[in-house]
Formats: C-alpha cells, sequence, structure tokens
C-alpha cells in the first residue's frame, strides 16, 4: 500500500535549505581501508566513554611503574595537556593569534605563590587561592582582550606578545617596585606551599620518590577542564566562535557580537592558563621568571598544531606527543636511534616499497663509505672521532666523525645542508634523485658532528622537523577536523 504524495519523505532538501549543505554528510572527507574503518568506528563512541578509558589509562601508570622520573613526566604531561586545552579556546574556536598566552599561566602561578608562601606571610587555604587565581586570570583575560579586541592577525599576535614582555619585565623587576618586593625578582619566590586538601598537606615527595597524588591531582584538573570545555563548545558561544574562526566579516554581519565572543575568548582561556598555573607553583614551590618565556608559548602552541586546532581530543594527544618526544630526545643515544628511524620511514614513505627506495639506500650506504675511506686516507684523524659499541661503532664506520671539529666545519657544513635541501626542490626528478643521496650524508654529517653537541637546541630542531613533515601529510593536525575546500 503506497503512501499518499503529501506523507512521501521528500526527494530533495528541505524548503530553504541549499542541496550542496543538505547533503555535506554524504561529502564528508573519510579515509580508506582499514584506516577509515577504524576512524568511523572510533566516532560512534560517545566522548565520554573515551574520556574515561584515557583518564583510567593515566591512572594507572603509577602501578604498572614506580619510577619517580615517569611520575614526573606523566604529571607534566598532563599539566600540559590542560594548558594547551586553555590555548584551543583562543586558538582553535576563536581563531585569535595569541602570543601572550603564557602570561596568564605565570599570573596564576605568581598569585599562588604570593598568597601561599612567606613571601607576604600569607597561607590562604587551597580551596580560596586557587578559585581566587582562575578569576584573576579570567580578569586578566578580558582586560587584554579589551584594547585588542579590534585587531586581528599579526597586529593582535604583536599586541598579546608585547603584552607577554611586560609581564616578564615586572616579574625580574617586581622586588623594586615602590620599595617592595612583590614576585622576588629574578630570584623569583621560595617555599611556596603545597595543595593543603582534605585537611592536609599534599607532600610534593614521598619517600624520595615524586608523590603520585600530584598525578591524580593534575588529571582531575585536566578532566575537569576538559567536560567544562566540551559542554562550552557545544553550546551557543561555542558555536559562535567557531563562526568567528572561519569568518570574521560574515559572523558579523549575521548579527554575532565579534567583540564580545572575542573577549569571551581571552577570558576563558586566560582563566584555564591561571587554573594551570596553581598547580604547576604548588608542586615546584618556587616560581621563577624565566620559566614563562616565549619558548614555552612555541612549545604550547605546538601541542596544540599537532594534535589539531579546535579539537579537544586531538590537544590532549599533541601535549602527549610533543612533551614524551621532547624528554626521550634528551639523551643522545636514544635521539640517534629515533632520528634514524623517522628519516628511514620518511624515506619509505615518500618512495614507497618500489625499486627506487632499495636503490637510493644503497647509493647512500655505498657513498658513505666512500667518502669515510677517503676521509680516512687523506688525514686519520678525520674519522677517529669517540665511538662506543654496537650502532654508535657501526655508524663510526660510515660517518665522518673528526676527533675535534673546526670551529668554520659546523656552520658552513649546517648551511650547506640548508641550501642542498631547498635546491631540491628546484631540481627536476632526475637530478634531485641524484642530489639527494649526498643531501642525506651530509645530513648525517651535521647530525652527528653539530646537532648532538648541543641536546637542548636539538631536541627542538627535530621537533619542528616532525611537526613540518606531519603538517604536510595532515595539514589540520592529527586528530583535527578534515574539511571540505572547494579549490
Amino acid at each position: 500500500m503506497s503512501q499518499p504524495e503529501d506523507l512521501q519523505e521528500p526527494s530533495g532538501p528541505a524548503i530553504g535549505q541549499d542541496e550542496w549543505v543538505a547533503r555535506h554528510g554524504e561529502r564528508r572527507s573519510r579515509r580508506s581501508g582499514w584506516i577509515g574503518d577504524i576512524e568511523e568506528r572510533a566516532r560512534r563512541a560517545p566522548w565520554w566513554a573515551w574520556l574515561v578509558l584515557f583518564v583510567a589509562a593515566f591512572a594507572l601508570l603509577p602501578l604498572v611503574s614506580h619510577d619517580g622520573y615517569v611520575r614526573r613526566v606523566a604529571f607534566e604531561t598532563a599539566l600540559y595537556m590542560t594548558l594547551a586545552l586553555g590555548l584551543n579556546i583562543v586558538v582553535g574556536w576563536g581563531g585569535l593569534l595569541d602570543l601572550g598566552y603564557v602570561a596568564f599561566y605565570a599570573i596564576g602561578a605568581y598569585g599562588y605563590a604570593m598568597l601561599s608562601s612567606p613571601q607576604f606571610g600569607i597561607h590562604l587555604p587551597t580551596v580560596v587561592t586557587v578559585p581566587l587565581m582562575v578569576v584573576v586570570g579570567a580578569i586578566a583575560g578580558f582586560l587584554v582582550g579589551l584594547p585588542s579586541r579590534r585587531l586581528i592577525g599579526d597586529y593582535l599576535a604583536i599586541v598579546t606578545l608585547f603584552f607577554l614582555q611586560i609581564t616578564q619585565t615586572v616579574l625580574v623587576n617586581g622586588d623594586q617596585i615602590a620599595g617592595h618586593d612583590l614576585t622576588g625578582g629574578a630570584n623569583g619566590i621560595i617555599n611556596v606551599d603545597p595543595f593543603h586538601l582534605f585537611g592536609h598537606d599534599i607532600a610534593v615527595q614521598h619517600e624520595g620518590v615524586f608523590a603520585v597524588a600530584y598525578l591524580y591531582i593534575a588529571i582531575a584538573f585536566f578532566a575537569v577542564v576538559y567536560v567544562a570545555l566540551h559542554f562550552l563548545n557545544d553550546s551557543r558561544t561555542g558555536r559562535a566562535w567557531r563562526s568567528l574562526r572561519e569568518d570574521a566579516l560574515a559572523a558579523e554581519a549575521m548579527g554575532m557580537p565579534v567583540n564580545l565572543l572575542k573577549l569571551m575568548a581571552f577570558s576563558f582561556g586566560a582563566a584555564t592558563a591561571a587554573f594551570t598555573g596553581t598547580l604547576f607553583a604548588a608542586v615546584q614551590t618556587s616560581v621563577f621568571p624565566l620559566t614563562f618565556s616565549f619558548a614555552l608559548v612555541i612549545t604550547v602552541y605546538t601541542m596544540v598544531i599537532l594534535g589539531g586546532q579546535g579539537s579537544l581530543a586531538g590537544v590532549a594527544v599533541g601535549a602527549i606527543v610533543v612533551n614524551v618526544m621532547l624528554e626521550f630526545l634528551r639523551d643522545p643515544g636514544d635521539a640517534r636511534i629515533l632520528i634514524y628511524v623517522v628519516g628511514v620511514l620518511a624515506l619509505a614513505f615518500a618512495f614507497g616499497r618500489t625499486r627506487k627506495l632499495a636503490v637510493l639506500l644503497a647509493a647512500v650506504v655505498i657513498f658513505g663509505f666512500v667518502a669515510h675511506a677517503v676521509a680516512e686516507a687523506i688525514n686519520p684523524d678525520w674519522v677517529a672521532g669517540p665511538a662506543a659499541n654496537g650502532f654508535d661503532q657501526a655508524l663510526s664506520n660510515w660517518v665522518i666523525i673528526p676527533t675535534e671539529l673546526a670551529n668554520w666545519v659546523g656552520p658552513v657544513s649546517y648551511i650547506g645542508l640548508v641550501c642542498l635541501a631547498l635546491a631540491l626542490t628546484l631540481m627536476s626528478p632526475r637530478w634531485r634523485y641524484v642530489v639527494l643521496v649526498p643531501t642525506i650524508y651530509l645530513g648525517t654529517f651535521v647530525w652527528e658532528n653539530v646537532l648532538l653537541a648541543q641536546p637542548d637546541a636539538t631536541r627542538y630542531i627535530v621537533l619542528g622537523v616532525m611537526l613540518i613533515g606531519l603538517m604536510i601529510l595532515r595539514p589540520n593536525g592529527l586528530l583535527g577536523e578534515r574539511r571540505v575546500e572547494i579549490v
């Protein structure tokens, strides 16, 4: 029995709805193969189930490892995840380029230190200090956003960066403000009180090992912020923020209070940063101006971009990847193995399982042994550098590692590597394939002789290279939204 015409499902879009918009689900970008199947199944699970599973995995970490260092890294990772969530409000949702975000982190940390230390003889309860700093951070974010609400892009970035520099200047010279010592100056504030909860002081260390209680507190901080921001993202304000991010002019034309939305984004992000800063000060039991530098801004931005701007889960994953990677790269041996594994995987991805890849790897190996033999024949000291057993010993027979590197060799080789890398982009495919062999070998020479000698700088260089590679493969980040673009 057929239905009447007025009860049948319409074949086209509803009245007043564009056909392209009505069929957006059909055009949604989706990966093919088993990766696409996994992503599709993951989307069907509720968000709270993933959050519970994620928090449970972090909570069980102390049972798996009793190492204090591992616990400390896990705590710092949870701290970074919360901090990155706050930046995601401003950058990922609001689309505002805020380079002064860490200043609000410093306000929360220093505010807690001033109210919970012998600096002024004030020892407020934790349940009072932490909410108070959240309010102070929100007010500070509102005040910073007030004069810059009409700015966008580079102009906004300059203003917020200027605010960060002002904050650092005040912290460094705050020991001589009107004859009073407010911030402790370059020496900072020490002997900061730990958290006092349920009638007890939460000790930072227990029997010489980092206290697991602070790891659970950091996880709780993250879970609270995550849940709050999830509901905020689904609210009218969250949808308005995303509209502001995509096109501020169109949002304003549709009647949205653009300036108010910017102020709210600044305020909510600053409140989250100040909230995280209180926990940082309590665990460190001290605060210093140099902690809140521009390098920290770049690190948190990297977490947000790597994970995917606008995605709460992506930001959390990005914080885990970046912080764990930075810790892993502290040891030169681990960093050496990691960089070579990543290099081989990158070549395999670029060339696939083809004959070209096998020829390229064979040519690089042969080129290295030939160059090593020639250098040894000219001067044995050029290949007599220090080498350990195992992988390092085999590597020293292939890469030129001199006993003492001349001062000019490092800069020249580094600049030469950059020039070769740029030249590869301008060559024809045939010549690019040929020049790639000495470029790879020169890269290993620079890595072994120049970069590994400066581990602190090398960590960020390697992280930057990996970030660039990932952005080429997945421009929206690990878990960022894959948008449909008209090209």
